[in-house]
């Protein structure tokens, strides 16, 4: 009997989000879709507020820097999970699985404090106009967003290397399609009390605190919007934050919904729709939300299209 090999014993299976159906191909190729489009309009982002003057505030610098979180974020899942499916394979290597689990905790906690230093600039922007330049200085601005990718890094890199260094003597398949920290810790074969009560508090600084600085900003320029004499202005105010705040609840809920909930708890077919949601389809909206809709934007598109045409 030929014996199996070694990287096939510790290799993890992930189930993937898809089956071998007609239906289900249909959809890797809308994800496909996505996926390009994600990475074209955070890429064309980032290229306008590069080339363009106008573009050089701190609203478009942190805009930048979450546009390259997202191409990251969709990066580090999608193209693994589509050429496992295309190939029909579903092992992933403990070094590629500690790899998905830090650069998503990584890319998706920097991207939770970065959006409440991106709520706070427009808090400032709208309710201190005047003082926009000295409260929302190039320096602070560089602390926030350095201070969002340290912070991403060191909750990645101490979540990866725990988890990684846990026994798993049972089953190594992964019900998911992509290696997330909630769905291996399930795996593991050991007391793990005390590493789920380390990431409850994890989720308290990465996601709650951030979430409740994001609503108190959009609450006080919510009250500020409200005391504003032209009815144009208020209209214009509320649509670009109902937009703002429908992307930022739909990151923020759906990763609280995977990471706040107890070991017991068995993952099913809706945990990783879920897991889509902020893996896959938020990064796509964010330039859409944030930017299309910015007549500067619109604008630096423009006038480098007339370039370059």
């Amino acid at each position: 009997m030929k014996t199996p090999s070694n990287s096939t014993e510790v290799d993890f299976i992930l189930l993937g989000l898809f089956s071998h159906t007609h239906a289900h191909l249909l959809l890797l190729s809308v994800v496909l879709v996505i996926f390009t489009a994600s990475l074209m309009g955070n890429t064309l982002m980032i290229l306008l507020i590069c080339r363009d003057p106008r573009l050089h505030t701190p609203m478009y610098f942190l805009l930048s820097q979450l546009s390259l979180m997202d191409m990251m974020l969709v990066s580090t899942i999608v193209p693994k999970m589509a050429a496992n499916y295309l190939t029909n394979t579903r092992s992933i290597s403990p070094a590629g699985c500690g790899s998905q689990i830090f650069l998503f905790l990584t890319l998706a906690g920097g991207e939770c404090f970065l959006l409440a230093a991106m709520s706070y600039d427009r808090y400032v922007a709208i309710c201190y106009p005047l003082r926009y330049h000295v409260l929302m200085n190039p320096k602070l601005c560089a602390y926030l967003t350095v201070g969002s990718w340290l912070l991403g890094a060191a909750d990645g890199l101490m979540q990866a290397g725990t988890i990684l260094s846990f026994p798993f003597c049972h089953s190594r398949t992964i019900n998911h399609f992509f290696c997330e920290a909630p769905s291996l810790v399930r795996l593991a074969c050991a007391d793990t009390k005390v590493f789920e009560f380390f990431m409850y508090i994890c989720c308290i600084l990465m996601l709650l605190i951030p979430l409740s600085l994001v609503l108190a900003s959009y609450s006080l320029i919510l009250a500020t919007v409200l005391r504003m004499r032209s009815s144009a202005a208020r209209k214009k105010a509320f649509t670009t934050c109902s937009s703002h705040l429908a992307v930022v609840g739909l990151f923020y809920g759906a990763i609280i919904f995977i990471y706040m909930r107890p070991k017991s708890h068995q993952p099913g077919k809706s945990d990783k729709v879920v897991s889509a949601f902020y893996t896959i389809f938020t990064p796509v909206l964010n330039p859409l939300i944030y930017s299309v809709r910015n007549k500067e934007v619109k604008g630096a598109l423009r006038k480098w299209l007339q370039k370059t045409v």
